[in-house]
């Protein structure tokens, strides 16, 4: 969970740089810090964005993802996802 923030961070970074727009402070505009705005919620919501506020951006690139399984729990499933294909093929075989 903790990379989703680096790789959207990365992504809308990128698609900012494509925009013309120049945003400005509107006036009258009041300037809030984000525990003013995490605070004043309940507490579920609260503890969730306290948990997944970003307090400084990552040491690594946004591309690098850890990957998902080990190699030995990849090849299981790749084993299991071919059994299954063959029992499904087997059913087909037989009802038609």
């Amino acid at each position: 969970m903790e990379h989703v923030y680096d790789y959207m961070f990365h992504v809308l970074n990128e698609y900012a740089k494509l925009l013309r727009y120049k945003p400005t402070v509107p006036d009258g505009a009041v300037k809030l810090c984000s525990e003013k705005l995490i605070c004043s919620q309940m507490f579920p919501e609260t503890k969730y964005k306290m948990e997944s506020m970003v307090n400084e951006p990552a040491k690594d690139g946004p591309c690098i993802l850890p990957t998902p399984y080990d190699s030995n729990t990849l090849q299981t499933l790749r084993d299991h996802e071919a059994k299954i294909q063959e029992v499904v093929e087997m059913w087909e075989d037989q009802s038609g």
